[in-house]
């Protein structure tokens, strides 16, 4: 008996932890969302270095460097685009196991350079350890996007 209320009592505490509202996500006055204190989050806009990852740099024209990501992501894993915008693409990524929602964003300020910058955000919606799957993602989407 005792054995089946802690089963149910941790499958309680994990649902409850597993629940989450939708994260403030987008751009405000040319910057991404600064990451929360956790460090389950990389911003290329960040300004400390635990959350900091450098953004992609791309030669091509922001369309073009556009439609390469949205490429990327569609080939990806359990990806999801949610909005792909002319300056600003999101997707979500669901871990394998429980389902949990990452959620991934590209920023392509306005250039008329040849040579594009893409600011990145990846962060996970629920817990605070991530284990470097965050920054493992945008570095993935980096080595496609340049090879």
């Amino acid at each position: 008996m005792k054995k089946q209320i802690q089963v149910v009592l941790t499958g309680l505490l994990f649902l409850t932890g597993c629940s989450a509202t939708m994260p403030k996500l987008g751009i405000e006055k040319g910057q991404l969302i600064q990451c929360p204190a956790s460090p389950n989050c990389v911003n290329s806009q960040a300004k400390d270095p635990k959350h900091y990852i450098e953004p992609i740099r791309f030669s091509g024209t922001p369309s073009e460097t556009r439609n390469h990501i949205l490429k990327i992501l569609k080939e990806l894993d359990r990806s999801k685009i949610i909005t792909a915008e002319d300056n600003y693409i999101r997707a979500e990524f669901s871990s394998r196991v429980f389902g949990f929602v990452d959620d991934v964003e590209f920023y392509f300020p306005d250039t008329t350079s040849t040579k594009s910058i893409i600011h990145v955000r990846s962060a996970a919606r629920v817990g605070y350890w991530d284990f470097g799957v965050n920054r493992k993602r945008i570095e993935q989407i980096r080595n496609r996007l340049i090879s």
